[in-house]
């Protein structure tokens, strides 16, 4: 019997080879066409990474390149916002302004600084709001404003120096700095110091000194510049102590102690301390409050009244002031005409010995009688 195709008769033991062949074909056709998806996915991957510099935009952005700002007032499609995920619109957006942002840029003048290209940036036109108020300049130490006055400049130093003992060049300050006197296991003693001084402590208790003087100067501009007093107790470290401060400093001392200064004598002719301060008395806030009904009650009464208050005993006393006042004036008056006549009489006081005046003038055949020059 004739057969058709490669099928064997109906009963035969033989094998089917048709249905092999067409599963062969649709493997090939998925392989095929999940290729063609990859190679599709990383065209577009691909594309998504170098996208064109040139972006079309129906209306320009706003431009501020002194802050690096720019503002993009297009209308949002809804619809492209909602058909794809947010995160990737966004992304998108945020890629095409900047890109935009970046070609403002490249038109500016530039520069190469070091190997670098550098852009010059205009002045920004819009104000950006602060939290805080801009800093003021710092103002100048003390040592800055006597550098400015003398006309001295700074000379910048540099970072490497030679070192004599290593024979080589080494830092200037720091770690394994040059000249490093630390390092040195032998010092020699002065012939002025004492043999017994550890030279190794004296030297590390010098500069710890010059350490504490560097931050006390560094504390003192502070306050200069935020126009704080530095507080007194204490003498302040100076060549010379100024009479104030000593007496600052003694009245300091005095209250130091666990009495607060009850139980310490004076000492000869001193003066009790100015601006010591007294302790302000406040009126209890619980209690009695029958003296502040009181306080008020007259303070009302003071300021309804028409007729102003007068303190007699005030008047008096600024009165008997005043009287005081014209007295003394007239006889420093009186007594600055006397001494004018006196001082021109002649032969007047301890001076009349030689001319025979005065009460000393009896040798002189004077007295109380005035003669004229030239007569006896």
């Amino acid at each position: 019997m004739r057969t058709s195709g490669c099928c064997p008769r109906p009963g035969s033991t033989l094998p089917c080879f048709s249905g092999f062949a067409r599963g062969e074909l649709s493997v090939q056709k998925m392989a095929a066409s999940s290729v063609e998806e990859l190679l599709a996915k990383a065209e577009q991957e691909e594309a998504e990474k170098l996208k064109s510099i040139t972006v079309q935009k129906e209306l320009d952005l706003d431009f501020d390149l002194g802050n690096l700002l720019a503002c993009d007032k297009n209308r949002i499609e809804t619809r492209d916002f909602r058909e794809q995920k947010k995160e990737d619109f966004l992304r998108s957006l945020a890629r095409d302004n900047t890109q935009l942002l970046i070609n403002e840029i490249w038109k500016l003048p530039t520069e190469r600084v070091e190997e670098v290209i550098v852009a010059k940036l205009p002045e920004p036109t819009t104000r950006l709001p602060r939290e805080k108020p801009p800093l003021k300049p710092r103002p100048p130490t003390k040592w800055e404003q006597f550098a400015k006055l003398k006309g001295i400049q700074k000379k910048k130093k540099t970072n490497l120096v030679w070192d004599e003992t290593a024979k080589e060049w080494k830092r200037r300050w720091g770690y394994k700095r040059a000249n490093d006197d630390t390092k040195e296991w032998l010092i020699e003693v002065p012939e002025t110091a004492d043999p017994n001084e550890d030279q190794f402590a004296k030297r590390v208790k010098a500069k710890k000194e010059r350490v504490a003087k560097n931050e006390f100067n560094r504390l003192k501009n502070i306050a200069r510049a935020q126009k704080v007093k530095t507080p007194g107790v204490g003498l302040v470290p100076k060549a010379q102590q100024s009479r104030n401060e000593l007496a600052k400093a003694v009245s300091v001392a005095k209250v130091s102690t666990a009495s607060v200064g009850r139980f310490q004598d004076d000492l000869p002719k001193e003066k009790p301390p100015k601006n010591s301060g007294k302790r302000r008395k406040f009126d209890p806030l619980i209690g009695d409050f029958s003296s502040e009904k009181q306080k008020q009650l007259d303070l009302l009464k003071t300021m309804g009244s028409k007729k102003p208050r007068l303190d007699i005993t005030k008047a008096v006393n600024q009165q008997m002031r005043e009287e005081d006042k014209e007295e003394a004036a007239a006889k420093r008056r009186k007594g600055g005409g006397k001494r004018g006549r006196k001082g021109n009489m002649t032969g007047k006081g301890k001076a009349g010995k030689a001319g025979g005046g005065g009460k000393a003038g009896k040798a002189g055949g004077g007295g109380k009688r005035r003669g004229k020059p030239g007569k006896k």
